[in-house]
């Protein structure tokens, strides 16, 4: 039976309404992957260019204008070109990090009965959202993934509104991340001639939202993915990613291996810091593999512009960075239209922000 004659969307359904995810059918035994899951062609895994993603040491930052002007300088150079970079020395201590990975996996394995009343696609309602795969229905394949979504800032979650097994870590790593993305805002800002304030002033950091992956041992892992190929939306993305691996970024047409340095973090510039830098800085397309070994847990914390449709602030290329030699190359939009478009786009190659283009 060809891979087109069969009824996807009774399958995508069928596979929704288990509310038990990719770690269902892991907890079930199967030893191939579901239709839905298959790419049109295997992934290569092991086509990486042997290139290192630039590591940049944050500390003494907030000490001297030396240092800080040569993290600074690192911050530019990565962002221009790779749109990537890790940190280490952030300030984030290595037992904040390990209890959040062991949060998330609390969440997941526990009891199906009680994770399953956290499963919903109703992303307006919930301050916690947890499913398979946001954009399972628009998206061309399934990705070999289940996630859970908190939206931390500006207004935190009850304690009670958060699921136990990771209740306080959660509180305690998002008031971490939102003072770490802070302090990288500001050195983006210097970065760009600006004032250290101007990117916070912007609202790059008026929310955030955590969002944490649980991906299962795969037993194919050439014939699906973890997460497509894809930009993020936001402003920035911190990541934490655990010891096993598996994300690649797109740089100078290859696709590399962003090796797991234990303790630090990744940071990404997404569409919309591209859009209001006008190119200067990048978002890089990156996607993630599936693996034999697992689970592999990673934690991507969003910022983001505020959502609201009264007096939505606008979003353009920032005045100071443009010139007769160097125009617009974005129309003007809101955070709400970006993302919005973003998630009925859902994951795929084509960046969102080619829609925005001039």
């Amino acid at each position: 039976m060809g891979i087109l004659s069969y009824d996807r969307k009774a399958e995508l359904t069928a596979f929704d309404e288990t509310k038990t995810g990719v770690k269902g059918l892991v907890d079930a035994g199967i030893t191939e992957v579901p239709r839905i899951f298959l790419l049109p062609s295997p992934e290569n895994l092991n086509s990486d260019q042997e290139l290192s993603l630039p590591t940049i040491d944050l500390k003494g930052i907030h000490e001297g204008p030396i240092r800080r002007k040569q993290a600074m300088e690192e911050v530019k150079d990565a962002l221009g070109s790779w749109g990537f970079f890790q940190m280490v020395n952030h300030g984030i201590p290595v037992d904040v990090l390990e209890e959040m990975k062991n949060g998330v996996l609390g969440f997941v394995e526990q009891d199906t009965e009680v994770r399953k009343q956290w499963y919903t696609r109703d992303r307006s309602r919930r301050r916690v959202v947890y499913n398979s795969n946001f954009d399972l229905y628009s998206a061309p394949v399934a990705n070999w993934r289940d996630s859970f979504v908190c939206r931390m800032y500006p207004n935190p979650p009850q304690p009670e509104e958060l699921p136990l097994p990771c209740r306080d870590i959660l509180l305690e790593y998002s008031s971490q991340v939102m003072k770490l993305g802070c302090s990288i805002l500001e050195l983006m800002s210097e970065a760009l001639g600006l004032q250290p304030n101007h990117l916070l002033d912007m609202g790059c950091a008026t929310q955030l939202q955590v969002t944490s992956h649980y991906y299962p041992p795969c037993p194919q892992p050439e014939l699906t993915m973890g997460i497509t190929e894809h930009s993020d939306a936001g402003f920035i993305t911190i990541l934490q990613q655990d010891q096993i691996g598996g994300l690649k970024v797109l740089y100078k047409d290859q696709w590399t291996h962003v090796h797991p340095i234990q303790g630090a973090l990744v940071v990404n510039a997404g569409d919309l810091l591209q859009l209001i830098t006008n190119d200067k800085f990048v978002s890089a397309r990156h996607k993630v593999v599936a693996n034999k070994v697992g689970p592999r847990i990673s934690v991507a914390s969003f910022f983001l512009t505020d959502l609201m449709t009264q007096n939505p602030k606008v979003l353009e290329p920032i005045k100071e960075l443009l010139s007769e030699d160097n125009l617009p190359k974005y129309r003007s939009t809101t955070g709400k239209e970006f993302l919005d478009y973003f998630y009925k786009k859902g994951l795929d190659a084509t960046p969102a922000l080619t829609y925005f283009k001039i």
